[in-house]
């Protein structure tokens, strides 16, 4: 095997991976342990950022030695589950608690009294991000409060989301973070390369325990030489969104991207001015490359891959992941039945946080076909929610390129294309996410000098076009619509 590969750390919500890519793009090599979560209380998820440092670590050292060792390693990308905190301590690296994930909802009060203060349309202005449990300042601020570990670790104390704790970990004391992951925190502004002195006061961060944000590729330290016989340079990062939009090439202003992977998440390249959305999008930062910002605007939804886990370890309906593509065939229609999926709360364009998942329009006529069809369904249905938004912002979406382990099922690639009424563009190599920091790290070790020469990583698309008649989309949209009503006025 050619000198050159790139070791990949993709960390994600249920598995840790390393992958190994020749600089070609090509995959030569895929290491992958499961993460446990831990539920303690509704509304609540943690992991053990120990248990992601165990694991990740392991499947780095079986990669390293498929290589044929260190040397055989030009750089290391990672990409990572967005917004979930660690806090560890700087002498040992420890974890301080658990992790808590994006999806926890513990600090809904918080961010509901800093509503009520009227403090969200000023914080969307400076960070581009709405108040609410999903982003990271607020699990930091509620470690401060309710964790005694945290608080009482001092100038040992350190907090980051799972990349800045894996470069820590990896480089024996290096804590930073990429401007990706730091634009996800509710305390960076997005027109600033650095943390801001009133929202860290607002949520009464120490500055001291915060990483130093710096660019998606270049030089982001080397790993401890006693992990894998010589020290790796790291070089690339970037949160699993920017990285999926990076992997699916969008480097133009208006390209879009649809990860559908535990959430489905949306983001178009807004280019080098900061988009600001009337219609509750996010605004973030897609990549930052030698101190200069490209910005996309984002539509978030908090389950999607999770609603077939559910279906399948809790609720039995399905009895593997493929299932659902055979039952949704096997029925003409839904037969009246609606999932609003909002086992962890509604995210764009709602953003409520307290919201419940229902079951709709069930009758003797439904079948568990039909209630795993509009399982499916509902994935479309909450794409065609967040199109309306970013059409209404002016960042209306011409094709669509998706991604994501949900986009194996054919005949949900097919619903999407129907319901959204437009092309579908779905990648030969669905890990778009690990390709995108591979292409980072190519760059940043100087393998490539821009994007668009690491495009070259990239293998081609498939398309499909949208086959359903207006009176049907309408009709299924109407009962959506009538469903997600039902939800929110709870």
């Amino acid at each position: 095997m050619a000198i050159g590969q790139i070791l990949v750390i993709d960390e994600g919500t249920t598995s840790t991976r390393a992958m190994l890519f020749g600089v070609d793009g090509k995959l030569h090599g895929s290491q992958q342990e499961e993460l446990q979560q831990y539920y303690p209380a509704p509304g609540l998820v943690e992991h053990d950022a120990e248990e992601i440092w165990t694991k990740t670590l392991r499947c780095c050292q079986k990669m390293v030695e498929q290589a044929g060792g260190a040397d055989k390693i030009k750089a290391i990308g990672i990409t990572n589950q967005r917004e979930t905190v660690v806090a560890w301590d700087k002498r040992t690296g420890a974890p301080l608690c658990k992790a808590i994930v994006w999806q926890d909802r513990r600090t809904a009060s918080m961010c509901d009294d800093l509503k009520k203060r009227g403090l969200e349309n000023e914080i969307q202005e400076k960070t581009g991000l709405l108040l609410d449990p999903y982003f990271s300042g607020s699990k930091i601020a509620w470690m401060l409060q309710n964790c005694p570990e945290v608080s009482a670790a001092g100038d040992n104390l350190a907090f980051g989301t799972i990349e800045s704790y894996l470069i820590y970990r990896l480089t024996g004391g290096k804590h930073i973070t990429d401007a990706s992951n730091a634009s996800r925190t509710l305390l960076m502004p997005l027109d600033n390369l650095d943390w801001d002195d009133d929202l860290l006061a607002l949520f009464d961060i120490p500055r001291k325990s915060l990483p130093d944000i710096v660019d998606c590729a270049g030089d982001l330290g080397t790993t401890s030489p006693d992990l894998f016989g010589s020290a790796i340079a790291i070089c690339g990062s970037a949160g699993d969104q920017q990285s999926a939009t990076i992997g699916q090439a969008c480097f133009e202003k208006g390209n879009t991207k649809a990860t559908f992977g535990t959430g489905a998440f949306i983001l178009t390249n807004s280019g080098t001015m900061i988009p600001r959305s009337s219609n509750r999008l996010l605004s973030t930062v897609l990549f930052q490359l030698n101190g200069k910002r490209t910005y996309a605007l984002e539509g978030s939804v908090f389950v999607a891959g999770s609603l077939m886990q559910w279906l399948r370890d809790d609720i039995g309906l399905i009895k593997f992941a493929g299932e659902s593509e055979e039952l949704a065939r096997s029925v003409v229609d839904n037969a009246g039945v609606y999932v609003v999926p909002a086992l962890s709360g509604l995210g764009a364009p709602h953003w409520k946080a307290d919201a419940t998942a229902a079951i709709t329009g069930l009758s003797f006529a439904a079948t568990k076909a039909h209630i795993v069809r509009a399982a499916l369904e509902a994935m479309a249905y909450q794409c065609h929610d967040l199109k309306t938004a970013f059409s209404a912002d002016g960042a209306d979406w011409e094709s669509l390129r998706i991604d994501g382990g949900m986009v194996a099922n054919d005949w949900m690639v097919q619903d999407l294309a129907d319901m959204l009424n437009i092309t579908v563009e779905k990648p030969e190599f669905f890990e778009t996410t690990a390709l995108g920091a591979a292409m980072l790290a190519a760059i940043g070790c100087g393998e490539y000098k821009t994007l668009e020469d690491a495009a070259q990583m990239i293998s081609g698309f498939t398309t499909c076009k949208p086959a359903l008649d207006t009176e049907t989309r309408q009709a299924r949209l109407a009962g959506w619509q009538n469903a997600v009503s039902t939800v929110l006025s709870h």
